[in-house]
């Protein structure tokens, strides 16, 4: 998680057809990794996948 919500005691929520929470977390696009906000793309579809890490067994 980035600098933002590494704050002690900071939780962010998300709840089924509210608003996501703002964050900031690493991606590749493009070729390259590089850091993505979610206001980045407001205005258009996103589409938000979680997952535990490969090769977990969660």
């Amino acid at each position: 998680m980035e600098e933002n919500n590494q704050k002690e005691g900071f939780f962010m929520e998300a709840r089924v057809g509210g608003k996501a929470p703002e964050f900031t977390a690493p991606a590749y696009q493009d070729g390259k990794f590089k850091k993505v906000k979610l206001e980045d793309y407001r205005g258009q579809w996103v589409v938000l996948c979680f997952y535990p890490g490969d090769f977990t067994f969660v």
